[in-house]
């Protein structure tokens, strides 16, 4: 069984989903991604994931990804955890990604269900299990049915669990409350259940989470932190506090799609990203004006 209390997991509990800078042209920011991530880590993040949903992965090359790990990694020295998102909706690319960026001083990998494809739950479990049996790292799984189109369900998720040991944690996003409940009761020790939205985060914890891997910490790891930090000492009453104060940005964020707003966020703190590639646009004025409203009410502009 999982849970909140006091045994740090071993990515700890508050993981920045980190945004890729990008330069005018849009190429990657590799300097300004190695400030970036110095800056989350100064903030109280316990370990990064480079190159997931909130860092643009899907208009990426390998290449890219390759040279951000690379580039994070050399920033970081050792410091934290750096994780890979290396998911892939091709189970063969994801395997052969890992495996080749396994040296380059990453502690994990992050692994996304298979996107478009819409795999029955046994097609995900291979797929997992064949990622599992080629790396040697620590995998997080990442159900995100909103972007996957398919939910991977308790029982697939518990099946994983207790067959890879290598496979340690999910990242869970789904908005099922009674899945992650099952997830978090039936789960072997010291697998780790993480909130994968940050609205959800003290909900999940309360159920045995362990914290959340974050978009928000992108702009304020700090209050991300305390929110959790209070959780895993099970502070209610003052994580419900720090909670109601965040979530209006928590759920702001989200008024477009991820990580247009992030990014915008980051520009208005004085932290300039660039903007987001194609297919994503960048913020509207309007959104913009919108988005600093709630960041001034919420305390972080």
């Amino acid at each position: 069984m999982t849970t909140s209390g006091a045994t740090q997991p071993v990515f700890g509990r508050m993981i920045p989903a980190m945004i890729t800078p990008f330069k005018e042209d849009r190429s990657v920011d590799y300097d300004r991604a190695q400030e970036l991530a110095v800056r989350l880590m100064e903030g109280g993040s316990d370990s990064l994931i480079i190159m997931g949903t909130t860092g643009e992965c899907p208009t990426a090359s390998y290449a890219e990804k390759t040279d951000l790990f690379k580039a994070v990694i050399e920033a970081i020295d050792g410091r934290i955890p750096v994780i890979a998102n290396v998911g892939d909706n091709c189970t063969e690319h994801s395997v052969i990604f890992a495996q080749r960026v396994a040296d380059l001083g990453i502690s994990g990998y992050m692994c996304v269900v298979p996107y478009y494809n819409k795999p029955p739950q046994e097609g995900m479990y291979q797929h997992f299990a064949t990622i599992a049996k080629g790396v040697e790292l620590p995998i997080i799984l990442y159900n995100i049915p909103g972007r996957c189109v398919v939910n991977m369900q308790a029982e697939t998720t518990l099946r994983l669990a207790n067959d890879f040991d290598n496979i340690v944690a999910v990242k869970e996003a789904s908005g099922k409350l009674d899945q992650i409940a099952e997830i978090c009761e039936k789960a072997p020790e010291g697998f780790c259940v993480y909130s994968g939205d940050d609205s959800a985060t003290m909900d999940i914890m309360k159920l045995g989470g362990v914290g959340v891997i974050s978009t928000i910490a992108n702009v304020a790891p700090a209050r991300m932190k305390e929110i959790v930090d209070l959780c895993a000492a099970k502070d209610w009453e003052n994580a419900q506090v720090a909670n109601e104060r965040l979530m209006p940005l928590m759920t702001g964020l989200f008024d477009t799609s991820n990580p247009i707003l992030v990014k915008a966020a980051l520009a208005l703190v004085g932290f300039n990203v660039g903007g987001v590639r194609l297919p994503l646009v960048d913020a509207t004025p309007a959104q913009i004006d919108h988005l600093a409203d709630v960041m001034r009410e919420v305390g972080v502009l």
